[in-house]
């Protein structure tokens, strides 16, 4: 019998990839768009969930603008926090598992080395502080969870770091990119092979053991400014067009909401529990640039 698992966030980074990554056999993913399921009315959410016969949740749709949520707080936390506290009370009611896709902005950044799933969190902003409603409420409403933190998402689909500087190569004659923030970057199709696996193993192979916080990010640590080097450089091969990148300060760059200066994750636990390794972030860059030509 195929068990139906509810994704939610069509049309962001993950919930697209959600949509196009292989599927086992069992498993019968039913991504559905903010038309189907919108957060930002929590009710009709869980309605959705009660009302269908549904497996497991995965829940991919946020509220991501970083900078415009420092003026919209209220709307951040109601499709951040109390979406996914609807959802989690919903899946608790039908007896179901809920995995959360959650990010670093719930830390300050102010560690020296890679965050694990137990540091302290305190996030910077009021995106960060919306994320971390939503953690709360999903551990505090459905025992049976899984919330995973990822971070510096991109693909080829939606707004996110490499697509925009793609743009500012090909108008530009040289960049400025912030070099003192650190972390990984993340492909959002990695991320949808990671969510995939998860779901199989608590529904196919009934890993209650298995719930609880967990980080996922791209493999190697990195920061801003290599990161758009690489993607210039790699996108140069292509195009034969490589203007300079050059380093900046972030006070050098103000934006309204602040960064963690450290997004660096610790993924140990992810990998000891469902056996899920990062692949190295270059080459991930690499296939999303491929997926884009091909666009």
């Amino acid at each position: 019998m195929t068990a139906r698992v509810l994704v939610t966030g069509a049309t962001g980074q993950v919930g697209t990839e959600l949509a196009r990554v292989p599927w086992p056999e069992g498993l019968a993913p039913v991504v559905v768009g903010r038309e189907t399921l919108d957060l930002a009315d929590p009710e009709g959410a869980a309605r959705v969930v009660r009302d269908g016969s549904f497996a497991l949740v995965i829940n991919a749709a946020a509220y991501t603008a970083v900078d415009t949520a420092e003026e919209e707080e209220d709307l951040a936390t109601r499709v951040n926090g109390d979406g996914p506290r609807a959802l989690a009370m919903a899946c608790a009611d039908r007896g179901i598992p809920l995995v959360h896709v959650s990010t670093d902005y719930v830390f300050d950044g102010a560690r020296a080395g890679a965050y694990s799933e137990t540091d302290p969190v305190a996030p910077l902003g009021a995106y960060g502080r919306s994320k971390l409603a939503g953690e709360v409420a999903v551990r505090a409403e459905c025992p049976r969870h899984v919330i995973l933190r990822t971070a510096w998402v991109f693909s080829a689909h939606g707004r996110n770091f490499v697509k925009t500087m793609l743009r500012l190569a090909a108008e530009k004659p040289a960049l400025r990119v912030v070099a003192d923030q650190h972390g990984c970057p993340t492909a959002a199709h990695e991320i949808a092979r990671v969510l995939v696996e998860i779901a199989r193993q608590i529904v196919l192979e009934r890993r209650e053991d298995a719930f609880g916080t967990y980080h996922f990010a791209g493999a190697g640590p990195t920061t801003w400014h290599a990161f758009a080097e690489a993607i210039v450089a790699t996108q140069a091969a292509r195009t034969g067009r490589r203007p300079p990148v050059h380093p900046i300060p972030t006070a050098d760059y103000p934006t309204p909401a602040r960064r963690p200066a450290n997004a660096v994750l610790d993924c140990t636990r992810l990998a000891e529990t469902f056996g899920l390794r990062a692949r190295p972030w270059p080459d991930t860059l690499a296939e999303v640039l491929a997926d884009l030509d091909l666009a």
